[in-house]
């Protein structure tokens, strides 16, 4: 049987900020691993450059990163076990939350050509 899609329900606005958390993850040097597989993103990214960002290699919409300084979306994915947050400081990803598939990687992470 295949895995359920969204098992926690989560909403747009809260699958594309657990996917920005998920991609902030793997920076090193905005990250420390705190132990049962959690990581917590010490770093959170502005809009610079008016309607979107950079992250990485990737380009971010504005649009797409609302939930990054809303505490609606964090206040969710604190109650369902994916992050545990110091809004809006740093967040720490639970390894619920850094295995959690949203299926928005694609979708929200663009190629940078600049």
């Amino acid at each position: 049987m295949a895995a359920r899609k969204n098992p926690l329900n989560l909403n747009p606005l809260q699958l594309k900020t657990l996917t920005l958390f998920q991609a902030l993850a793997e920076f090193e040097d905005i990250c420390r691993p705190i132990g049962d597989g959690a990581v917590e993103v010490l770093e959170l990214p502005f809009t610079a450059h008016g309607n979107h960002f950079h992250l990485g290699p990737w380009l971010v919409y504005a649009q797409d990163a609302t939930g990054l300084r809303n505490p609606a979306p964090w206040a969710v994915l604190e109650r369902k076990g994916l992050i545990r947050g110091n809004f809006p400081m740093s967040v720490v990803l639970t390894r619920e939350g850094l295995d959690y598939e949203t299926g928005m990687r694609r979708q929200i992470l663009q190629g940078s050509d600049h």
